[in-house]
């Protein structure tokens, strides 16, 4: 995978925390963000695809058995 340099303006005390995180995981600050931003990523294209999915779901419909009749009114499942 090809990788890219960015630079970042993160407040000093966040960017403090998160060194002591990647020394406590044995990684490097980078590839910690690196890992953050692909999940973040990840976590966004599953749930456009199950958006997606969804969708075409509603587009499509769903069979209720009653063969495109509706053979009750809104009075009648509402009487007490």
């Amino acid at each position: 995978m090809e990788t890219q340099n960015v630079t970042l303006s993160i407040p000093k005390e966040t960017l403090r925390k998160a060194k002591i995180l990647a020394v406590e995981r044995q990684t490097s600050l980078s590839a910690l963000l690196a890992s953050t931003l692909e999940d973040i990523v990840n976590q966004e294209e599953g749930y456009a695809a199950a958006r997606r999915r969804q969708l075409a779901l509603f587009e499509q419909g769903f069979n209720l058995g009653t063969g495109g009749k509706v053979s009750w009114s809104r009075e009648s499942l509402h009487e007490r």
